[in-house]
């Protein structure tokens, strides 16, 4: 082995060896810093901690002319949203088919007004209470308001009728009365609040209360619904877009910033790693090249050896050995370089979280370890095959 090392290093160039390291390392680099960045940010990105989660949508068909529209969502029509692949679920707004009268004495004077309610499927909800549950031997009706319409009391109608600003704790305790008429009954119950929602724009009560009431009162067992709610992965996602363009369905309320976000975040780790592939793809081509302009220079060297009886495999071996040694460093060096920036970032990212985001490298290691196994397969295969070639024209 020596002795075959000694004949072949003459013509082994160190610059060219060196422009495959650097370049090489810049891919594994650029490739292990994006495959660990989005591993360390996944946890803000999906799960019960997410800052970044699934987004909701709510769509309705558009309202064409003054009177009677066909705005309500079929079967089909729900089953067809169902099958796409960008809807994560499906959740159908039940609105009453009765009336409601509301009123509440408030600093000692009565507001009253006509309301309506509607309900949708819990697992649509963004507001948790033990409350949320209605008891048909009850008179109480559990209700959740959209947060802004507190706001617009508290800012805009308080203001012009010298009316006391109020707080969410405050309007919870306070009982509506709520008067039920509808199918030749007329009913009284009283309305608590139990939360105020961020997602949906219109006042919630319990789906199994609407059921029974729309029954009892409506004199409907089923209701088609007018407004549909869709989670989603990415709001923004353009095969989701044109969908609902090509149904001709109406979004009420727009895709979020965050998702928009999300879904750029998750574009420039894709790009990143690309660029990372790129680099390595480029590096490789540089060491194929140098190694067949090696072996050229070698060539009559090799063909001695072979000659003299030396197997091709072990004449392979100290360029084996070369491409061993400098795919193995390059994954440490990788490796630490990566290790030592994820310190750098990974307290600005729990901070960012307002939670301590705990990071394994096992994901960077595994997958440095499996490219530098290809590289170093594909290296090996070249060498071998390139002396084999010359062994056998001998």
């Amino acid at each position: 082995m020596i002795l075959i090392w000694q004949l072949l290093r003459k013509h082994i160039s160190i610059f060219e060896l060196a422009i495959f390291f650097v370049a090489n390392l810049i891919g594994m680099t650029v490739i292990l810093a994006g495959v660990q960045l989005y591993s360390d940010l996944k946890p803000m990105l999906s799960g019960e901690q997410a800052l970044i989660g699934s987004d909701y949508l709510v769509i309705t068909h558009p309202v064409k002319r003054v009177g009677i529209n066909a705005t309500s969502f079929s079967s089909e029509d729900i089953a067809d949203l169902v099958n796409q692949e960008f809807v994560e679920s499906v959740g159908a707004f039940s609105a009453s088919k009765f009336e409601v009268d509301g009123s509440i004495v408030f600093n000692g004077r009565r507001l009253s007004t006509m309301l309506f309610f509607e309900s949708v499927p819990d697992e649509f909800l963004d507001v948790e209470s033990r409350g949320w549950k209605f008891d048909a031997n009850s008179s109480i009706i559990p209700i959740i308001i959209p947060r802004n319409y507190l706001n617009l009391y508290n800012f805009g109608f308080s203001a012009t009728q010298q009316l006391p600003q109020i707080t969410e704790d405050m309007i919870k305790s306070v009982s509506l009365d709520i008067r039920l008429l509808g199918n030749g009954m007329a009913g009284e119950f009283v309305g608590r609040i139990v939360g105020f929602s961020n997602r949906i724009n219109t006042i919630l009560v319990p789906e199994e209360f609407m059921v029974w009431a729309n029954a009892y009162y409506g004199g409907v067992e089923s209701v088609e619904p007018t407004r549909l709610i869709l989670k989603v992965g990415n709001p923004s996602d353009p095969a989701l877009m044109a969908y609902l363009a090509d149904q001709n369905y109406e979004i009420e309320n727009q895709p979020s910033e965050s998702s928009k976000a999300l879904f750029i975040l998750k574009v420039c780790v894709a790009i990143i790693i690309c660029i990372g592939v790129l680099f390595t793809v480029l590096s490789l081509i540089i060491l194929t090249l140098s190694i067949y302009l090696l072996l050229q220079k070698n060539i009559t060297k090799l063909e001695n050896l072979v000659l003299i009886g030396y197997p091709p495999a072990r004449v392979a071996v100290p360029y084996n050995l070369i491409a061993l040694v400098l795919n193995l460093t390059i994954l440490a060096v990788s490796l630490v370089i990566i290790f030592l920036s994820q310190d750098l970032y990974m307290a600005q990212l729990s901070e960012i979280a307002g939670y301590e985001i705990s990071s394994s490298p096992m994901v960077a290691i595994l997958v440095g370890i499996a490219f530098t196994a290809l590289i170093i397969t594909f290296n090996f295969f070249i060498i071998n095959r390139k002396i084999r070639s010359i062994s056998r024209k001998r």
